[in-house]
């Protein structure tokens, strides 16, 4: 097989590139480790006799003023709404004591998409052929070849070679570093480089819980909480912008490498929804979990420490310009402004074909 352009990940940064190169014209393959696209992108469905959402166990927020996010939502049709923050905020100490009205909610002014963000990466994927996009397609090793670079990747138990002029790495360093072979094509200075990066949201864990009726806005409650005890240290309305099913969610504050009783750790979870908001918390009719830290496609041993800050993210100077130039990052880590961010996955999808744009005419 022979592509002109291979894309590794079919994240949001992966599909912006590929949707982005077929505009061009280019001949253009994406291939996603996973069965489905999203990468960090999820949004599960759940329907209900009052309603039907779709709850965001990936990113759940844009911001106004991120330009490429807007212009995304807005070439994709999608509808918009605010995070619900109407209310008062609850917070508990590391005592379990609740006190009401501290602060004010935290996400005021951040913005949804109906649907959840899944909406976005469904979009992209919807506007290629789908001959271009290869799910279940796991890459293993990159090497020279002349004229260009072979990747081999593994599908149904079948290892497969495909020849491409040039390649794009669009999922987290870190990871690629990890589990890709590219000790022919990029320095072994440059592959620490990758490995330093650290892969945002990697160590994060993330818990759902639906309800039937939104019952913390029936008594005041904005759904914004904050707790020193935990496990959740952070929780927020997850509610769809009108009708059901509602929802509260939460992430998760206990360490990564103490997570490993998934049952414990939800059933804390819901204990601390019903001692937070009241009775009617404890009484959720579904929860959905995700933890990011235990996902092979995502994280490495290197994450399961906790991020304690924003990194820096950019494109290292060792980075900028690997294998002759046929080799180029695409993943929000990379994003100079963004990192970190859906709109740093597209601030970095961006820079990249732009990169590509620029190489394929000299």
């Amino acid at each position: 097989m022979h592509t002109d352009m291979l894309v590794i990940g079919g994240g949001l940064a992966g599909l912006a590139v590929a949707a982005a190169l077929h505009a061009d014209g280019r001949d253009v393959l994406l291939l996603e480790a996973r069965e489905r696209l999203g990468g960090r992108v999820l949004s599960l469905p759940h329907a209900t006799s009052n309603g039907t959402a779709a709850f965001d166990l990936g990113p759940a927020w844009f911001w106004p003023g991120q330009e490429r996010m807007e212009a995304l939502v807005t070439r994709l049709g999608l509808t918009v709404f605010e995070q619900f923050a109407t209310g008062d905020l609850i917070y508990e100490d590391d005592a379990g004591r609740v006190q009401r009205g501290r602060g004010h909610a935290s996400m005021v002014g951040s913005l949804r998409i109906a649907g959840g963000m899944a909406r976005l990466t469904a979009g992209l994927a919807a506007g290629l052929p789908q001959a271009v996009v290869k799910t279940a397609h796991r890459v293993t090793r990159l090497m020279r070849a002349d004229n260009g670079l072979h990747a081999t990747c593994a599908a149904d138990g079948v290892e497969k070679t495909i020849a491409a002029q040039r390649i794009v790495l669009a999922v987290p360093p870190r990871l690629a570093a990890a589990s890709i072979d590219m000790s022919d094509v990029v320095s072994t200075s440059a592959r620490r480089a990758m490995a330093a990066i650290p892969t945002w949201m990697a160590g994060h864990a993330k818990i759902v819980a639906a309800y039937e009726r939104p019952f913390w806005r029936e008594v005041g409650l904005s759904g914004d909480a904050m707790s020193r005890r935990g496990p959740l240290v952070e929780i927020h309305d997850a509610s769809p912008a009108a009708g059901g099913p509602y929802a509260l969610f939460g992430f998760v504050g206990v360490p990564a490498q103490r997570r490993t009783d998934a049952a414990a750790l939800r059933a804390a979870s819901i204990e601390q929804l019903g001692r937070m908001f009241g009775p009617d918390g404890a009484h959720p009719t579904e929860v959905f979990a995700k933890d990011w830290a235990f996902d092979s496609y995502v994280a490495t041993a290197d994450d399961l420490a906790p991020l304690m800050h924003h990194p820096v993210y950019g494109l290292p100077t060792t980075l900028d310009t690997l294998c002759d130039g046929r080799l180029h990052l695409a993943s929000t880590e990379v994003a100079a402004t963004f990192g970190g961010y859906l709109e740093g996955a597209l601030e970095a999808a961006d820079s990249c074909v732009s990169r590509l744009r620029w190489s394929s005419h000299t």
